[in-house]
C-alpha cells in the first residue's frame, strides 16, 4: 500500500499545453536556484544545490511547465519549460503551509497562478485530516483575497 506522501507526490493536471506535476524530480534544479535568486522571487534565496533538491523532496512540491505539445502527458516532456513552482511544507495529515509560488513573469496574466493554486487546494482537499493550512504574504491582493473559493481568509497584515 502507497504511502500518503507517495501518492500526493504522483499527482498532475493538464490544462492545453500546461501541466502541472508533484513529481519534484521533474523541477529542474539549477532554474529553480536561478529563479530563487532573481528579483522575481523576493521573499527567498537560494541555497546550496544539495539543500534546495533536498528542501523540494521533504515538500509536497509542484511544478508548472508548458508542453511543447498540448496533450494528457502527465510527465514533462524532454523539451517541456519549466515556468513556475508552488510548495507546502507539511506532514502530509494535519497541516500544510504553501509558500514559494512564483510563475513566470512573461507567462504571468493567463491565469495559470490561480491555476497551480487550484491544483495546490485539490491536493489539500484530499488530506481527511486537515486541521490547518496556511499562506504568509506581503502581497494579499495578489496572492488569493479575491478568491474566496479557495477558503483563504486574512487575520492579519503587517511585517513580522
Amino acid at each position: 500500500m502507497a504511502s500518503i506522501k507517495s501518492s500526493f507526490q504522483a499527482r498532475s493536471w493538464n490544462r492545453h499545453e500546461f501541466l502541472v506535476s508533484t513529481d519534484s524530480s521533474f523541477i529542474p534544479l539549477s532554474e529553480l536556484i536561478e529563479i530563487f535568486d532573481s528579483n522575481d522571487l523576493c521573499w527567498a534565496r537560494a541555497l546550496p544545490s544539495e539543500a534546495m533538491r533536498e528542501m523540494l523532496e521533504n515538500s509536497l512540491s509542484f511544478g508548472l511547465y508548458e508542453q511543447s505539445q498540448p496533450g494528457t502527458l502527465t510527465i514533462p516532456a524532454s523539451d517541456s519549460k519549466f515556468i513556475g513552482v508552488a510548495r507546502c511544507v507539511t506532514d502530509f495529515v494535519t497541516f500544510a503551509y504553501l509558500t514559494d509560488v512564483w510563475v513566470d513573469p512573461s507567462y504571468q496574466g493567463r491565469g495559470l497562478g490561480s491555476w497551480l493554486v487550484q491544483c495546490v487546494q485539490e491536493v489539500l482537499e484530499a488530506m481527511p485530516h486537515l486541521r490547518r493550512s496556511l499562506l504568509f504574504t506581503g502581497d494579499w491582493k495578489r496572492s488569493g483575497r479575491g478568491h474566496p473559493s479557495y477558503g483563504h481568509e486574512g487575520t492579519a497584515y503587517g511585517q513580522y
